[in-house]
């Protein structure tokens, strides 16, 4: 969504200094009380959750331009973790005068209830990838969903994309081992649909990647007029 010039120096007046946080480092750990959220300069990050036996289950993925903790920070104790995928830049939002912002522009408001709306609907089709899509078509629904933002915010094209991922983090969010994970990988680049290698996403035929899992960039809420 497109801010104003109000709304946009609003939402940097909310933020602190630029603070560069080293790859593999929490940022946010579930459980904890007075944490705060963020906006993603530069960088990957994810959420997630660790259940008691060690596995994980990443929620999200974080790019530059996401928020972090946007749709937990008013619980007393964050939900879930956050840890830095890359090197990451960071700049802390002043919780503490949101209330006092959004009565003096309260089209930033709808804005950041915009965002965390379509964050809810991303998290809404993993669950459904999770629970009702095979492996493929999860995959798939996943990769042209993060090509999509990527675009969105001038990281790449229609066709391919950096994906710093390991297959390990990928895996976590797809809720598949990543031997099976590989399998999959190894199976969409020999039907010639896609190739994830040397940290770049390839869609060779993305109409009929999105024809194998019924993808629609509605939920995605690309053009919205909310703040027009």
């Amino acid at each position: 969504m497109t801010l104003g010039e109000r709304e946009t120096k609003a939402l940097e007046a909310l933020q602190g200094p630029r603070t560069l946080i080293a790859a593999g480092k929490e940022i946010v750990y579930e459980g904890q009380q007075q944490h705060a959220a963020y906006v993603v300069a530069d960088g990957w990050a994810c959420s997630y959750k660790e259940l008691q036996d060690g596995a994980r289950q990443v929620i999200d993925i974080q790019i530059p331009g996401d928020f972090l903790g946007l749709r937990s920070f008013l619980l007393r104790r964050s939900d879930q973790s956050f840890t830095t995928l890359t090197d990451v830049v960071v700049t802390k939002i002043a919780t503490d005068r949101l209330v006092d912002t959004f009565h003096a522009v309260p089209r930033l408001a709808v804005a950041l209830l915009w965002a965390a709306s379509r964050d809810e609907a991303m998290v809404v089709e993993h669950l459904v990838s999770v629970g009702r899509r095979d492996a493929v078509a999860r995959t798939v629904h996943f990769l042209l969903e993060l090509g999509a933002k990527l675009k969105l915010v001038g990281h790449g094209s229609a066709t391919e994309f950096p994906c710093p991922l390991s297959q390990s983090v990928l895996a976590d969010a797809l809720g598949i081992t990543s031997i099976h994970l590989n399998r999959v990988l190894r199976q969409l680049r020999e039907s010639e649909l896609l190739i994830f290698r040397d940290g770049w996403v390839t869609f060779l035929d993305r109409e009929r990647l999105a024809a194998l899992t019924g993808f629609d960039y509605s939920y995605l809420d690309l053009e919205t007029t909310a703040l027009r």
